[in-house]
């Protein structure tokens, strides 16, 4: 019986084991593509993205990485938060058709943004923040191609784009999927009346939540309470019956 349960365990262990390498092998791909996160925003916001980088070379460095924007979509505004350990440069194109926004023509937009001088050791990543806006309403995604360089001379091209109903490419570029506007049509406005609207309705929900809690507390702690006060009248109770099963086996012996 023992014997035959052992052996199940032991087939079961070796069948989840299997299955979990299986899964791990499979989403390791994805996770080693250069990638931009998150991976969608809204037409016409401004947003904050980051370009995860991973290093997929198990003897090399990545110490350059190139972001192209794209020129069929310029972006009026964009700019870069700073990396520890790298530097970036900045490249601006002077734009064949001007961009009309809130604060005048724009003539010429950043086209790439190149980092280097740091490291991405084997088995790291990193990630390169970058705002951008505001965002096309005119298109659905925005690919950004990339070359990632590594310190032996060799240049991932992450050039790519996917196609819908293909599979994906060995270096797909990453893509930035864009979704429709809120009704308002300004985010920022909206996050920011949002964030200001009423104080003392937030304050009322604060303090809603806050009591919720509280009470949540107490009536666990009283449970709490009960439990232990049952739990020793049991005790007590099992003791006590006990001593009177010794005492009625020790007066019965001496009359048999």
């Amino acid at each position: 019986m023992n014997s035959s349960l052992n052996s199940s365990l032991r087939r079961a262990a070796i069948v989840g084991g299997a299955t979990g390498t299986a899964v791990l092998l499979a989403a390791v791909p994805a996770f080693a593509h250069v990638s931009v996160t998150p991976g969608s925003a809204a037409k016409g916001s401004y947003s904050t993205v980051s370009f995860k980088v991973p290093n997929e070379d198990d003897s090399a460095a990545t110490i350059k990485v190139e972001v192209n924007l794209p020129t069929d979509h310029p972006i009026a505004s964009v700019s870069t938060q700073p990396v520890a350990g790298w530097t970036v440069k900045v490249t601006k194109s002077k734009l064949a058709t001007p961009l009309q926004t809130d604060d005048g023509t724009v003539n010429e937009a950043v086209t790439k943004i190149t980092w280097s001088g740091g490291k991405i050791k084997p088995g790291e990543f990193q990630q390169f923040p970058v705002s951008l806006g505001p965002l096309p309403d005119d298109t659905d995604s925005l690919v950004f191609k990339t070359l990632q360089t590594y310190d032996n001379k060799e240049v991932v091209r992450w050039i790519e784009e996917e196609q819908e109903g293909q599979a994906e490419p060995e270096h797909p570029a990453p893509t930035l999927e864009l979704t429709a506007a809120s009704a308002d049509g300004d985010h920022h406005a909206s996050a920011s009346a949002s964030a200001s609207a009423s104080p003392v309705a937030g304050h009322s929900s604060v303090e809603v939540t806050a009591s919720s809690s509280d009470a949540s507390d107490t009536t666990a702690r009283i449970l709490g309470i009960v439990g232990i006060v049952v739990g020793a009248l049991g005790v007590g109770f099992g003791v006590l019956a006990g001593r009177r099963r010794d005492t009625g086996a020790g007066t019965g012996n001496p009359s048999a």
